[in-house]
């Protein structure tokens, strides 16, 4: 390297460079603000669709004020599903829902299609039922390989039955990317289970983001279920 190379300026970034970087960096603070708002201005509008047809003209907003609010049907919406549930837990709501059920179960196309949604509703919605409350690592689809899984429950009936006698199978749901609403259901044994210290949020963000978006930085203990036969 000679001396006139030495003393060169460093070389500077060019204007378009800086606001291509500066527009880049707004991109991502405004992009997911933006998405948010857009997804819940349009779910809003497509509840107030459904829900606004069936209320009185006479008793909606617009009626008195002039001018259609948006947000009013999800309200609405809110309030009727909130009654339901309170009338549902009295004496009359219970024996008014057996006496519906009895009636959907005699129709058989109505009584399938019934069944099944509220099966899903139960196991979606519930609040007593178990959830996904643990992350793990499980080795898939061969050995060698790990992959993200949620712990489901313990495997029970005829499945839990196939398990080494030291060794129950766990039911864990592994879930695809970017869409981690479809998956598989695996019955792995207690001891390939690998659990994983970051919540069940943080291991769908980092599946849905395809290993983009990691937790936050933080000392991570993995612990295994089975002991590690290099500790005393």
């Amino acid at each position: 390297m000679t001396h006139s190379d030495e003393t060169l300026p460093p070389r500077r970034r060019s204007r378009f460079a800086a606001l291509r970087a500066s527009f880049f960096t707004g991109l991502i603070v405004v992009a997911p603000i933006g998405l948010t708002i857009w997804l819940m201005w349009t779910m809003a509008g497509w509840v107030d669709g459904w829900v606004l047809p069936l209320v009185p003209q006479e008793m909606r907003p617009e009626h008195y004020i002039g001018v259609n609010v948006r947000g009013i049907g999800v309200l609405i919406f809110l309030i009727f599903t909130v009654i339901v549930g309170w009338l549902a837990k009295g004496f009359f709501g219970r024996t008014f829902l057996r006496i519906g059920e009895s009636v959907v179960n005699r129709l058989p196309l109505v009584r399938t299609v019934y069944s099944g949604l509220k099966q899903i509703a139960e196991t979606v919605l519930s609040q007593s039922e178990a959830k996904f409350d643990r992350a793990c690592v499980i080795e898939y689809p061969r050995q060698g390989l790990k992959a993200i899984a949620f712990v489901s429950s313990n495997a029970k009936g005829e499945v839990a039955g196939l398990a080494e006698a030291d060794d129950p199978l766990i039911s864990v749901f592994l879930p695809t990317t970017p869409n981690p609403t479809s998956g598989f259901l695996l019955f792995v044994p207690q001891s390939q289970v690998t659990y994983l210290d970051m919540s069940v949020e943080d291991a769908a963000k980092l599946i849905i983001s395809a290993g983009l978006v990691y937790p936050q930085p933080k000392e991570v203990r993995i612990s295994k279920t089975r002991s590690d036969p290099n500790k005393a």
